[in-house]
């Protein structure tokens, strides 16, 4: 019901590119705008697909959803340029800040922390206890999901087994089916899996706080084009139309945080680049 909702919602503000969109009548290569997906494909598409067919409407910047196999094959392509947008919290390393990818917007709310959880019924009670044992981690790319619970892990003296899933819900649930003895993962994305899942968890550690993932821009992009996406995103709470869109999104993952866009810049994201000067990840 929900889906046939959200597939309603895309295929009419599709249609209103055609009557609303500034110079419809010429065909405009669509810009690609890459997903960093902490979820399924199939679901990742879901949530964005409507958003993306809003923003293009209201923009006039056609906008193509690109997801990738993994998030280092993601990574690598968006490091090559071949992405012009990109949601994403993975381009803050030394690296891959100099490649200049400009934050233009991120999730209304206050932010994300990464967690170290078992399951509610676990005997484990500290991180120590978690030494040799099997943990769930992202990618290596992973910022909640793998740098900075990793981190804790090594301050804490604590040496685990690596289990890479792909993905933060992949990681939840080879937690939720006890694969794994822990699972390091975003709250926010942890906490919106246990209510669809009705799986109880508890954190054994829980980081400082964070900025979400970020919509960036490539410096390739027209500055006119950057400037009327960002302002589509930041608006889109705000307009009925893409209210709707974003609340049936919220429905559709378990969402009870803020609903739409606020605007931001790199310097939102300074503690990120802090970290990764002092981690002792490797």
């Amino acid at each position: 019901m929900l889906s046939n909702s959200i597939r309603r919602a895309a295929l009419l503000l599709a249609a209103s590119i055609a009557l609303h969109a500034p110079h419809a009548g010429a065909q405009q290569k669509p810009y690609t705008f890459y997903v960093l997906h902490q979820r399924t494909i199939s679901l990742t598409a879901q949530y964005w697909n409507p958003i993306l067919t809003f923003v293009s409407a209201k923009s006039g910047v056609p906008l193509e959803l690109k997801l990738a196999k993994n998030a280092r094959d993601g990574n690598a392509i968006a490091e090559a340029g071949g992405y012009d947008f990109q949601y994403t919290n993975h381009f803050f390393t030394p690296e891959r800040d100099r490649l200049h990818w400009k934050v233009i917007a991120r999730p209304a709310g206050p932010g994300i922390r990464s967690q170290i959880v078992v399951p509610v019924d676990s005997p484990i009670q500290s991180l120590q206890e978690l030494q040799g044992k099997e943990v769930a981690f992202v990618t290596p790319d992973g910022f909640t999901g793998y740098w900075l619970p990793m981190d804790a892990l090594l301050r804490s003296k604590v040496d685990v087994k690596v289990v890479f899933t792909g993905n933060q819900e992949a990681s939840s649930a080879q937690l939720r089916i006890n694969k794994v003895a822990a699972a390091g993962v975003n709250s926010s994305v942890m906490a919106r899996y246990g209510r669809r899942e009705n799986f109880e968890y508890r954190a054994l550690w829980t980081s400082d706080i964070y900025q979400d993932l970020c919509i960036m821009a490539h410096p390739k992009v027209p500055r006119e084009k950057v400037a009327a996406v960002r302002a589509a995103l930041v608006a889109m709470s705000n307009d009925p139309e893409g209210r709707k869109v974003l609340q049936d999104g919220a429905d559709l993952l378990k969402m009870n945080s803020d609903l739409g866009f606020v605007a931001a810049d790199d310097r939102d994201y300074d503690n990120y680049r802090k970290f990764y000067k002092s981690t002792q990840v490797k």
